[in-house]
C-alpha cells in the first residue's frame, strides 16, 4: 500500500472497494495494495450510486499515491471533502496558504487519476482550480495506464 496510507486506512479501502464491488454485482477484490486504490476508484467512477465509503477510500488513496510518487511540499493538492496532501519538490510551506494549491471535486479529481479525464480538459472546463508556479499535473496524472478492454490490470504509470 503506499506509504502515504496507514495501515487501518489501507483496511478500510479494502472493505470499501469489496462493499463497492458487491453493489456492482462483483466479486471481491484480490489484487495488489496500490492496484486496490486504482479498483476502488474505477468501481466508484463505474457505479451510477457510489457508496460514500468508497469514495472517500478511493479519493484519500489516489492522494497517497501521488504523495508518495511527487514527494514534497510546494503544492497542496485538495479534494473535499475527504483529503488533501502536499507534493511537488520546492519551497516548503507551514503556515497559511501554499505556494501553489490544486483543488477539485471528488468525481474529478477520480476521473483525472484515472485516465478518464486528462488534466488539460478538467483546467479549461474549469472543473480545477489551479494555481502557483508548480500547480500543473499534467506530467503526474493520470496514476496508471488506461486499463486494457474489460477494465482489468491497471498498472502503475511511474
Amino acid at each position: 500500500m503506499p506509504s502515504a496510507l496507514s495501515a487501518s486506512a489501507a483496511r478500510r479501502l479494502r472493505e470499501s472497494l469489496d462493499e463497492q464491488l458487491s453493489a456492482l454485482g462483483e466479486a471481491p477484490f484480490e489484487g495488489g495494495d496500490e492496484a486496490a486504490v486504482a479498483a476502488c476508484a474505477q468501481a466508484v467512477l463505474r457505479s451510477g450510486e457510489p457508496l460514500r465509503a468508497a469514495v472517500k477510500a478511493a479519493v484519500r488513496g489516489t492522494l497517497a499515491v501521488l504523495s508518495d510518487r511527487v514527494p514534497g511540499h510546494s503544492l497542496e493538492v485538495r479534494v473535499p471533502p475527504y483529503g488533501a496532501v502536499q507534493v511537488i519538490e520546492g519551497p516548503r510551506h507551514t503556515r497559511g496558504t501554499p505556494p501553489g494549491v490544486v483543488e477539485t471535486d471528488p468525481f474529478t479529481w477520480l476521473r483525472m487519476v484515472t485516465g478518464h479525464t486528462p488534466w488539460e480538459q478538467a483546467v479549461s472546463d474549469h472543473l480545477v482550480q489551479a494555481s502557483g508556479a508548480r500547480s500543473d499535473l499534467s506530467g503526474h496524472l493520470p496514476l496508471w495506464s488506461a486499463p486494457p478492454p474489460g477494465g482489468a490490470g491497471l498498472t502503475g504509470r511511474h
